[in-house]
């Protein structure tokens, strides 16, 4: 089984997964200006990370890879639990994460793609942070007495844990909200979460 990512990116959910699983596989780190041309662009169509390669089957696409480790690997729980309504929960927070905050972060990192102007893509990146707060704040309520967004660790939880990391590196500050800080802390302290970003040379 083989991984292509790009450091930092939401990739590095995949990765902290596949570590969860506990079985061998390989990390490939492909460099921003590589991955829109061949080769890669040849087993990734929209030149994007993830891709997963494993026993000749090629996946892109977030949900569907980690959809894909979860079913393949049932023992690790990476959808957040034994039951219908803890996977159903996981799957839930994975589907708001991917869906809704990850799409908000793209205004985020990219305005130019979407307005022209410096004036303008200022205003949307203003307005889209104050969102991606707001969607921050929801996932805190939902962290109230609790430590995981499912019953137990998921791959939603891997996923808030790298948009944390994107909103620390652009300045948008969660330091109020305490059940998210408190959330974030519990995944650095994860040995996986520590080897993966070991390898993607964060630590």
């Amino acid at each position: 089984m083989k991984l292509y990512g790009l450091p930092g990116a939401c990739s590095l959910v995949d990765h902290i997964a596949l570590n969860w699983t506990g079985k061998p596989f390989e990390y490939e780190a492909v460099a921003r200006d590589k991955m829109k041309v061949a080769p890669f662009v040849e087993i990734s169509p929209l030149g994007a990370v993830p891709v997963l390669e494993d026993d000749g089957v090629v996946l892109t696409q977030n949900i569907a890879i980690l959809e894909y480790l979860a079913e393949k690997n049932p023992e690790a729980k990476l959808l957040g639990g034994d039951t219908a309504l803890a996977r159903a929960e996981g799957r839930r927070w994975l589907g708001f994460l991917n869906s809704d905050l990850h799409k908000t972060f793209s205004l985020v990192f990219g305005p130019a793609r979407w307005v022209e102007g410096e004036a303008a893509q200022a205003s949307l990146t203003a307005n889209a942070s104050e969102r991606v707060k707001d969607m921050f704040a929801i996932a805190n309520g939902r962290l109230q007495g609790r430590e995981w967004l499912s019953e137990c660790r998921s791959v939603a939880d891997a996923y808030l844990f790298v948009t944390m990391r994107w909103a620390a590196a652009k300045k948008i500050d969660l330091s109020q909200m305490a059940n998210l800080q408190k959330h974030f802390a519990r995944m650095q302290a994860d040995p996986a979460v520590t080897k993966a970003l070991q390898a993607e040379g964060f630590i």
